[in-house]
């Protein structure tokens, strides 16, 4: 599935979804580099603040985290070959998404 069409599905059953296919790192670990190619992002801002929807084309599962300017940064997560996840940022703005 592209981006642009799970964006089209709706971002916020993507983030419903988000407990069944991202699963949470034991530890918070310092923030690697950024992400590769193959963990696509898509920002969309809201009034309340932005989603990063993210999707994995890697060849395997990825331990990714999204780092927001002026913000508490996300938490790292594994995220599935093939699956999405939308975490939501009430505060700041997207920064980067990098490995961890």
């Amino acid at each position: 599935m592209g981006i642009r069409h799970a964006l089209a599905g709706g971002i916020a059953g993507t983030a419903l979804a988000l407990g069944s296919m991202a699963v949470p790192a034991q530890a918070a670990p310092a923030a690697g580099g950024t992400a590769p190619a193959c963990i696509e992002r898509e920002v969309s801002y809201t009034d309340q603040g932005f989603f990063v929807l993210l999707e994995n084309t890697c060849s395997r599962a990825m331990s990714i985290q999204v780092i927001v300017n002026d913000g508490p940064d996300g938490s790292c997560f594994s995220l599935g070959k093939g699956y999405t996840a939308a975490p939501f940022f009430s505060k700041g703005t997207y920064a980067r998404t990098v490995v961890c």
